[in-house]
C-alpha cells in the first residue's frame, strides 16, 4: 500500500502535522502524473547528515537534504529523503523565513528530486525553485 512515513534520526523530533504534509505529498505527486510505492522522510542531527554525505557521496560538506532514489520504474516514487532539522533551522534564520515554511520548502524538495527535476545548473536551479514555489501554494 503506497506510503509517506516519517521517522527520526540521531535528533529529538516529531512533525506535528503529519497526516497534512502526507496528503499535500500525495497530491504533489498525482498532480505531477506519478505513482507513490513507499516514501520514507528521516529527519536527523547535521553530524548524521554530514556523515551520510561524507560515506555515500563523498561530499565533504553540511547539506540540509539528502535524496535516495529506490524507484525500479519510471513514474514511480520509491525513496528515502533525509533532512537535516538543524540545517533547516539555521536556513530559516538566515532567510528571514518560519521553521515550518523552510521544512516544506526541504521536503518538496526532495520529492522534486524523485521526480527527475535537478538543481546543479543555474537553469535548473531556477525551475527548480519555480516548482517548489508552484508546490508550495498548493499547501491549504
Amino acid at each position: 500500500m503506497p506510503s509517506v512515513n516519517f521517522f527520526e534520526e540521531d535528533i529529538d523530533f516529531t512533525l506535528s502535522n503529519e497526516d497534512y504534509i502526507s496528503h499535500w505529498i500525495k497530491t504533489i505527486i498525482e498532480k505531477e502524473g506519478f505513482a507513490l510505492q513507499e516514501l520514507n522522510f528521516i529527519f536527523c542531527s547535521d553530524e548524521y547528515l554530514y556523515q551520510m554525505n561524507v560515506d555515500y557521496l563523498n561530499h565533504d560538506t553540511y547539506t540540509d537534504i539528502i535524496t535516495f532514489d529506490n524507484s525500479e520504474e519510471d513514474k514511480q516514487i520509491e525513496g528515502d529523503i533525509f533532512i537535516s532539522i538543524d540545517r533547516v533551522r539555521d536556513n530559516a534564520n538566515s532567510i528571514k523565513s518560519t521553521f515550518e515554511d523552510e521544512l516544506a520548502r526541504v521536503i518538496i524538495h526532495g520529492v522534486l528530486h524523485l521526480m527527475g527535476h535537478k538543481d546543479k545548473t543555474p537553469e535548473e536551479e531556477k525551475g527548480m525553485r519555480e516548482k517548489e514555489e508552484a508546490c508550495l501554494s498548493l499547501r491549504p
